[in-house]
């Protein structure tokens, strides 16, 4: 499966590949026990909210991967950074997660925050990505690699609301 995604990323999305080795990702990051407690942050700043999260296999595997990472949109006016950590956040945003999963019929979990914009990278339990911005909810990609090669290329995203079941 990872050999099948990194072919994805390799022959249809070299920007992106070049973007995230550019600022310190490679095949076979992986952060250890790191991804953990950033889920755990996560899990608990979402209880205190009133909204519970469970963490996914697929998001655990995306943090375990990409987690710490600080990727600055090229050419972002002003400066944008998606930041690869599940724990940063906004006041109420469990419960928005909450209500993006509820439309969608799936279980979400965060594992980026994007600067400037204050949206928040999902993935669902089958490993789609979608992205929580105060103007609603919207779909990244099939995989990691569609979503960043998506997000650099500034095409706009389809609405959230036409993957609801």
């Amino acid at each position: 499966m990872r050999k099948e995604l990194l072919m994805t990323l390799n022959t249809h999305t070299p920007d992106a590949e070049r973007w995230l080795s550019s600022h310190g990702w490679f095949p076979g990051r992986d952060i250890g026990d790191r991804a953990d407690e950033l889920v755990s942050l996560r899990v608990s700043n979402a209880t205190e909210q009133g909204s519970p999260l469970t963490p996914l296999e697929a998001a655990t595997r995306i943090i375990r991967s990409y987690g710490g990472l600080e990727l600055p949109y090229p050419g972002a006016e002003p400066e944008m950074t998606l930041m690869m950590n599940p724990a940063i956040g906004f006041r109420g945003d469990a419960r928005q997660i909450a209500e993006l999963a509820e439309g969608l019929g799936v279980q979400l979990f965060p594992v980026a925050f994007e600067t400037y914009e204050n949206g928040i990278w999902l993935v669902d339990e089958t490993g789609r990505f979608f992205y929580l911005h105060h103007t609603g909810g919207y779909f990244l990609g099939q995989n990691e690699f569609e979503a960043f090669a998506n997000a650099l290329s500034g095409d706009t995203l389809a609405d959230a609301e036409d993957y609801f079941v």
